[in-house]
């Protein structure tokens, strides 16, 4: 799968947080990228949205992807950290309170399920002698954004479950709210 899959019905207490509206899309097929771009003709028409705007950093496959969507449905793709290297990561860990959620990666163990991604975790990160990508773009880990600089309110985790079977592993967000 191309897309982030661990505590996304969270992402409406994000978008809540933010003060932005939100529209969980369910997949229909087993081709989420037609499943994608049937989700984004139909936010276009009703929702009247202008562009698709992404976390890729360096995935050309995930880049093309969404500018293929993008393009067969009339709207712009903004790709922000398109080739911006490590420094904007941490730009982002100074500006975001970040989590890791899920690891799955050699050297990525159960430590890291609900590590906050910060200056330490990134340069823990480019010590590994396994070299994961640091953005985790290749599905080595993924995250949970809590909190930062364009949310009216941060959200506070109460309840969490950590599982890991020895490779890989999730933190399951089960409850949380707006601080």
């Amino acid at each position: 799968m191309m897309f982030h899959h661990p505590n996304t019905k969270w992402c409406a207490l994000q978008a809540k947080a933010m003060g932005l509206p939100h529209t969980f899309v369910k997949r229909k097929s087993s081709d989420e990228l037609m499943d994608l771009e049937d989700s984004i003709m139909g936010l276009k028409a009703k929702r009247g949205i202008r562009g698709v705007v992404t976390g890729a950093v360096a995935s050309e496959y995930q880049k093309q992807r969404i500018e293929i969507i993008g393009e067969n449905c009339g709207l712009p793709t903004f790709n922000p950290l398109w080739h911006k290297g490590a420094q904007i990561l941490r730009e982002m860990a100074d500006a975001l309170e970040i989590i890791v959620v899920s690891v799955s990666a050699d050297g990525l163990d159960e430590k890291w399920l609900g590590r906050k991604l910060d200056g330490d975790a990134i340069d823990e990160l480019k010590a590994m002698p396994s070299r994961p990508n640091i953005f985790f773009e290749g599905g080595e880990a993924e995250t949970f954004v809590c909190g930062g600089q364009n949310f009216r309110n941060a959200i506070k985790i109460s309840k969490s479950k950590k599982s890991f079977d020895g490779v890989r592993g999730t933190l399951e967000i089960i409850k949380a709210e707006l601080a």
